[in-house]
């Protein structure tokens, strides 16, 4: 009898194989996961609540055991490796640190596990601290500290002892919405600086397009897409993906044929288009055409785009740099047109009938959005 291959990929650093997770022994929560990490790449897994992202971080860290399949770090497999013995570094949420001790101290704890000697723990301590720009907060405790500035601590005790890879789960949801920003950039600069491999978990789509080389997208369990952050934005392969990441137009229709690379569409309210054959099956089988906002012209000139359709302007919202128009298109009147907000736009009037336009390519013919249709069926 032949025995299994227990070396993982050569060009791999990380890599999970065919890996599934259960938690009652009849669903699966990670579905049958195969997934390579390049060496010192940022990887980011993001998807909703209850998607499988984090249970795949515990799992790689060692503090889920996988159900079935095999994890890989460096070609070899860790399933049976205690989450001490991995030299990963994590960065977690709630920031964990040990209240009654100094920041310094903090970052020396994982130093002192490892049975570096104290000369060496105390260089190692400042550069770190220095990496994250608090050279003078070693005296400091957790609670003189902002949040912003807590978070930084913690990522610095994960960088201490020169980890080769690092787990962040949701390290930033704590903060306000400036002190996130910022902390993208610091995470995306150090990661730059130092090389090393990051795995961060987020639902937060934005986190995900600052700071990633490449985006897995999860939903119920399984990858639906793994792309560079622009590709899943400019190119979803899916109505789900195309939903998830950034702001998105709808329409649903019904293909009636299909050219090549481009497929002509009736919309359910009875205009043709043609738009990107990118998931849909020949003529007959529904789809969700997907146009992002800022890819819509609003009252285009005759020729301008080959695709036109009338429309009524329902609200209107300043947003400094640009105008956001909510609009009724083709059934819908969640229809979003992003207008720059750079000549006064005097004809912007809520209750004005005009046209909308795009050009074919910018349209995605996706699968139907199943979730689109019960909610438009209850309504």
């Amino acid at each position: 009898m032949s025995q299994p291959d227990v070396s993982g990929s050569p060009d791999a650093f990380v890599e999970f194989r065919s890996v599934q997770k259960s938690y009652d022994g009849e669903s699966l929560v990670v579905k049958n996961l195969n997934l390579e990490i390049a060496e010192g790449e940022f990887l980011t897994m993001l998807g909703p609540s209850g998607s499988g992202k984090t249970t795949c971080l515990m799992m790689l860290a060692g503090f889920e055991p996988a159900t079935n399949g095999e994890i890989f770090l460096r070609g070899r497999p860790i399933n049976q490796v205690p989450p001490h013995k991995r030299g990963i570094g994590m960065v977690f949420q709630n920031y964990a640190l040990f209240p009654h001790m100094t920041v310094a101290e903090n970052l020396a704890f994982p130093l002192e596990v490892r049975k570096i000697p104290k000369a060496d723990r105390e260089a190692k301590v400042q550069r770190a601290l220095e990496m994250v720009r608090l050279p003078e907060f070693g005296h400091r405790r957790p609670a003189q500290l902002s949040g912003g500035q807590q978070q930084r601590v913690a990522v610095a005790r994960a960088l201490v002892f020169e980890p080769e890879l690092i787990l962040m789960d949701e390290p930033l949801g704590a903060l306000d919405k400036n002190l996130r920003e910022e902390m993208q950039y610091e995470i995306k600069h150090i990661h730059e600086n130092l090389g090393v491999t990051v795995v961060y978990v987020t639902h937060d789509q934005s986190e995900a397009l600052t700071m990633s080389n490449r985006i897995a997208v999860f939903d119920d369990g399984i990858i639906q897409q793994l792309s560079t952050p622009d590709a899943l934005y400019e190119k979803p392969e899916s109505s789900f993906v195309a939903q998830f990441i950034g702001e998105n137009n709808r329409l649903q229709g019904t293909v009636k044929t299909v050219n090549g690379a481009i497929c002509t569409v009736q919309l359910d309210s009875g205009e043709t288009v043609q738009a990107a054959k990118i998931k849909v099956e020949d003529g007959g089988s529904r789809t969700t055409l997907s146009i992002r906002p800022e890819r819509v012209a609003l009252n285009p000139g005759p020729g301008e785009v080959p695709v036109i359709l009338p429309a009524k302007i329902e609200e209107l919202i300043y947003l400094g740099d640009h105008i956001r128009a909510r609009m009724s298109v083709a059934n819908t009147d969640e229809f979003i047109v992003k207008v720059p907000n750079d000549t006064g736009r005097q004809d912007l009037v809520v209750g004005r009938e005009t046209t909308v336009g795009w050009q074919s390519e910018d349209c995605r013919a996706l699968d139907e959005d199943l979730a689109r249709v019960k909610v438009t069926s209850k309504s």
